[in-house]
Order: C-alpha cells, then structure tokens, then sequence
C-alpha cells in the first residue's frame, strides 16, 4: 500500500511526498526490492509486445517486427540493465552523502540515497508503456517528459531526504544527474558491443 501511496504522491505533490519518504521505517534493500524488479517490467513488457506483435515503420517503409526469441533477449537485457542502474545510482547517492555535509543519521541508515533512485526512476519506468505502440517520436516525446520529471525529482528531493539547504542539495543534485547520464551513455556503449558481436535484433521476414 505504502508504495502505491508514494508512487501517487511523487506526481501530485512531491514535496510533502518526499518528506514521508524520509520519514519512513525503511531500509534500502527493502525499498528496492518492493519498487525495482515490479516497475521494472513494464517497459520491458510493453516493448516485447510492441516490438513483436505492432512493429514500427521507418519512413514509407513497411512495418518492422522482430522476432520472439530477439525480443525477449533484449527485454531481458533491458530489464537487467534497469535493476542495475537504479541501484548503482542510489549507492552513488548514498556514497556522496558525507561529502555534502549529509547529516550521520542519513549517513548510517543508508535508505535516503536509495530511495531517491528508486522513486525518481518511477516516471521513466511508467513511461515504459508508450512502447506498446513503438513510434519513434511518440516514444521519445513520452521519454524526454518523464526524464524532465525524474530531474525535477531529484532536484526536489535531495534536500528534503538529505535535510541539507537547498543551495548545497543543487550541487548536489547535479553530481547524481551527471552520474545518472554517464549510467546512460555506459549502457548505450554496451549495447553497440553486443550488437556488434552478432548478438543484434533479429527482424521478422
């Protein structure tokens, strides 16, 4: 129940949101386990029906599909990749803490920079369903809104988790975005080596 309540409460009012998210009795490896591996499904879900049953078109071209196996390989892939990066970012967060001037108590229980991953990625994984209907500029139109929102949420909640003046937590906030892209651009790089092994999408005949 508590993670459909935040889920709600980070899109209607985020502040008060965040300050019930510290407040709670939680642990980091609780807060990541209820939210991550659930949430994470959707784009991956939503992109192997979208990718294998609707396909997409590029220019006057005809509509492209790949096949089951090569999209379950890639949702795989991507849902790995998800569960990974959510959880290299919070522990940045959480690494980060001390070096600006975090309080000891957030410091020990190691739950604020988690749980900043965790509800901040929640747009971009709910924006996973526009790839139901994979057209390319509805998919990234959808994406760049939800990444705009993540942003918003970080620069939101750090000072409220963190209980740090807001003029530290915007430093602050830039370190874990610039991070959160570097996660981006690693993960992007990967993927060109795989498909450059051999490993690529399979297309439909």
């Amino acid at each position: 129940m508590a993670m459909l309540q935040h889920t709600l409460g980070i899109f209607t009012n985020p502040d008060r949101e965040w300050q019930r998210i510290r407040s709670d009795n939680e642990t980091f490896l609780r807060v990541y386990l209820r939210h991550v591996p659930l949430l994470a499904l959707i784009p991956c879900i939503a992109g192997y029906f979208g990718v294998t049953e609707v396909g997409w078109s590029v220019g006057a071209g005809g509509v492209v599909k790949l096949t089951a196996q090569s999209a379950l390989m890639m949702a795989a892939a991507a849902y790995v990749a998800q569960l990974v990066a959510v959880y290299v970012l919070g522990e940045y967060i959480n690494w980060m803490s001390r070096s600006f001037g975090v309080q000891d108590e957030a410091s020990r229980r190691h739950y604020e920079g988690t749980a900043l991953a965790v509800y901040s990625a929640i747009p971009m994984m709910l924006a996973g369903l526009v790839l139901l209907y994979p057209h390319m500029w509805l998919v990234v139109s959808v994406y760049i809104v939800a990444a705009c929102y993540s942003v918003y949420l970080i620069y939101e909640g750090i000072p409220i988790l963190m209980n740090i003046p807001k003029e530290r937590g915007f430093i602050y906030a830039s370190s874990v975005i610039t991070v959160g892209l570097v996660l981006t651009v690693v993960v992007m790089v990967t993927t060109v080596i795989v498909w450059s092994s051999g490993i690529g999408p399979v297309y439909t005949s």
